[in-house]
């Protein structure tokens, strides 16, 4: 399968909340609360993904600048460059992929456009369906040779 069908399959879902780069640390992080998501792309109206910022650059400013966080923007948060993958990418890629490199959130881009967010949780479903239909597929296989006896 590929990274366009699994957020095709997400439905409303792929509705992708963005800020922008001058927007406040408490404004990421009230849309990632009020989205019950984990990471924001972060986006120029009119320009390209410039980073993302997810629960974990905010954890990281708290640490590191506590003094400073009312200061402090999305732009000197988020992680950069965004970790992006493409429409047509298999997912079995982007596993390892994410795995290896210990993303959570991957930028899912289309000719410059930001198409959607794919996350370990989405992936995590996929794998869950996809063993559900083997594990199906070869209960039925299993009771087919018995009956066969």
């Amino acid at each position: 399968m590929k990274v366009g069908k699994l957020l095709s399959g997400k439905g409303k879902r792929t509705k992708v909340i963005t800020v922008e780069p001058s927007a406040s640390v408490a404004t990421a992080a009230n849309l990632l609360m009020q989205h019950t998501i984990g990471g924001l792309p972060v986006v120029r109206p009119e320009g390209p993904v410039l980073g993302i910022v997810s629960e974990r650059d905010i954890v990281r400013a708290v640490h590191e600048r506590p003094d400073a966080l009312s200061e402090l923007t999305a732009e000197d948060i988020m992680s950069r460059p965004a970790p992006i993958c493409v429409i047509d990418d298999p997912l079995p890629e982007l596993m390892a992929y994410m795995s290896r490199k210990r993303l959570r959130h991957l930028v899912v881009m289309s000719d410059d456009r930001v198409e959607g967010i794919v996350s370990v949780g989405d992936l995590v479903e996929y794998r869950i369906r996809e063993l559900e239909t083997e594990t199906g597929v070869l209960r039925d296989y299993v009771i087919a040779q018995r009956a066969r006896r």
